[in-house]
């Protein structure tokens, strides 16, 4: 298979990035979209060009890090899925393919399609955690816990933290991200001591690190490679008006 790529290269942030015109031939259609990318890096060192910077880690769809846009959607066209998990034979035999970072303004680009996602680390860090004693790890029946929100917490838990669903919000909200992270502590007994401080610690980063409000497109949901549902959000709100509440209160 052929393909002609455009691919955003930017030197770096404070220099203005443009598309560039390459060319992908006999790419095999089981080839992996990342693995596309190597064999061009291979061709561009071969002739002595710079090769295109782009970020990627465990390509088994865990980690979140091979964060790209593929023809304006996240993540590309196979939904659900990480970019490692993309291959080309889900492209047409000589199509152009036009590949860029993530455009989120708290996802500021540092070269070419590598951006920095630090922004979703200092929400975590901001209520992520929960209080524990150091030490083995405790009984796993010692605190009985149902079903139902067991298996709701770890659906929240599956989330990578890629950032996919503010790539693809076109408010650029990180809702779905925060929600998650907040949902699957709430969830649980052992979230509880935190659980008023972790949501307003962690939505009020959040909105500082300048992500944008959610107004219910449901792109965030189409895209998560996790399958994170967007009724987390809904819970999100309930967490933090729950939480506004009980502060306001002096509780």
């Amino acid at each position: 298979m052929n393909f002609k790529l455009k691919i955003w290269r930017q030197p770096n942030a404070k220099t203005r990035g443009k598309l560039a015109d390459y060319e992908a031939r006999d790419i095999s259609p089981n080839t992996s979209f990342l693995e596309m990318l190597d064999i061009l890096n291979e061709n561009l060192l071969a002739r002595g060009e710079e090769p295109i910077a782009f970020d990627s880690d465990c390509r088994e769809g865990i980690c979140g890090t091979c964060s790209l846009t593929i023809d304006g959607e996240a993540h590309g066209p196979d939904h659900p899925g990480a970019v490692c998990e993309l291959y080309m034979r889900k492209f047409r035999d000589g199509a152009t393919i036009t590949v860029e970072p993530f455009r989120v303004r708290p996802f500021p680009i540092i070269k070419d399609l590598v951006i920095d996602r630090r922004a979703l680390d200092r929400i975590v860090q901001a209520g992520g955690f929960i209080s524990a004693r150091a030490g083995s790890a405790p009984e796993a029946n010692s605190i009985p816990i149902p079903k139902h929100d067991a298996d709701l917490a770890m659906e929240a838990a599956a989330c990578i933290g890629c950032g996919a669903c503010a790539a693809a919000c076109p408010n650029g909200s990180a809702m779905l991200f925060a929600a998650a992270k907040i949902s699957h502590l709430s969830l649980l007994p052992q979230g509880n001591p935190e659980r008023v401080r972790r949501v307003l610690k962690m939505v009020h980063v959040m909105d500082a690190e300048g992500f944008g409000n959610c107004t219910n497109t449901y792109e965030c949901e189409a895209v998560c490679p996790a399958e994170i549902s967007a009724s987390f959000i809904a819970k999100l709100n309930r967490e933090h008006a729950r939480a506004a509440i009980q502060r306001g209160a002096g509780e």
